[in-house]
């Protein structure tokens, strides 16, 4: 996925400004896909100079300015391509680029209470993505017409980002007890 399609899947439901947007994927596909409100902003350019969506300013008088954003008959098939063409996607979906494992793996040349300590905040970073994770279920609208049949596959990421969570959490604790257990180093 690129992050122009996630936006561009976003506007398809309604226009919104660049900071209702950033709100609303910070809240949704944020739980998966990482982006700055700078990048957001970027792309928002890049894909109305591409026809994809078109901007309106709105001015207010008590507030600052405002551009409203709206997908454009181009962006929508834009989108509809992009979510009808999987395939390279799928075999991305089990690639793994993670920076904290690589350095799991070299741990080797630390002491273990770094690597203890690594694996404790770990933990806690996963408790608390379920607890987010959560709350943002239960924002998910039910019985509203409009997002009935897109709230079950809200749920259905929201349940893939919690089950994530959990076996990353199983699996700190066994690689925690693995190294509470583990023989101290001894020098020849």
């Amino acid at each position: 996925m690129s992050l122009k399609h996630g936006l561009l899947g976003l506007l398809c439901y309604e226009p919104m400004t660049g900071y209702e947007l950033d709100k609303v994927f910070k809240g949704s596909l944020g739980y998966f896909w990482h982006a700055k409100g700078s990048q957001i902003y970027s792309e928002l350019d890049s894909m109305e100079r591409k026809g994809w969506l078109t901007s309106e300013r709105v001015m207010q008088e008590e507030k600052p300015n405002k551009r409203v954003y709206t997908v454009t008959d181009k962006g929508k098939t834009e989108f509809m391509d992009w979510i009808s063409s999987p395939e390279a996607d799928i075999k991305n979906a089990v690639n793994i680029k993670s920076p904290f494992l690589m350095r799991v793996f070299f741990s080797g040349e630390t002491p273990k209470s770094q690597t203890l300590e690594l694996l404790r905040s770990f933990r806690d970073v996963c408790l608390a993505r379920i607890v987010a994770i959560d709350e943002a279920k239960e924002d998910i609208p039910t019985g509203e017409p409009a997002y009935t049949d897109q709230a079950i596959y809200w749920k259905l990421t929201a349940s893939y980002g919690e089950i994530m969570n959990r076996a990353r959490i199983d699996w700190a604790d066994k690689a925690i007890a693995t190294l509470e257990n583990l023989e101290p180093k001894t020098n020849h």
